[in-house]
């Protein structure tokens, strides 16, 4: 059984985010999405809130975690065979590439794996969503409508 883990911080889950888990689904035999607590980021929602809304949007099947070490270090006490990372642009490229390679050496038995984005997301950013919402935009086509209504409560107030 291949084991994937999707990590992030996923604030907010975008549907590029959800459309890159669905496709996962298809490639291995479990995929666990794993929220950072990461300290130096200040996020518009808790790890506990991500978490929630990830649950509310993904199936059953789809574990939803925290975690709050490397990547690396969490996939390899946890079991994981591969890490799952999302490439929408050269810049992603640039930076996943050099982390995928730093991971190789620290952990060499888990793989990661590059997933470009459907077409439809390419260019969508949690940076750019939170933009939108903070000057009263409309992000329905970036973000599953729960989400929206959360992100609309915490940053429009």
């Amino acid at each position: 059984m291949v084991r994937a883990l999707y990590p992030g911080s996923f604030d907010p889950v975008t549907l590029g985010h959800l459309d890159l888990v669905a496709r996962a689904r298809r490639m291995f035999d479990s995929v666990t999405v794993a929220v950072a607590r990461n300290s130096s980021k200040n996020p518009v929602f808790s790890v506990e809130e991500r978490i929630e809304l990830l649950r509310a949007e993904l199936p059953g099947d789809v574990e939803v975690v925290g975690f709050s070490e490397l990547v690396v270090e969490f996939a390899a006490r946890e079991g994981y065979d591969a890490i799952l990372r999302g490439l929408r642009n050269i810049g992603d490229f640039e930076f996943e590439y050099q982390m995928a390679l730093t991971n190789r050496h620290l952990k060499p038995d888990i793989e990661t794996v590059f997933v470009m984005p459907s077409h439809a997301y390419s260019y969508v950013s949690s940076s750019l969503i939170k933009d939108i919402v903070r000057f009263g935009g409309d992000v329905s086509s970036f973000v599953p409508a729960r989400v929206a209504a959360a992100m609309r409560a915490k940053l429009e107030g």
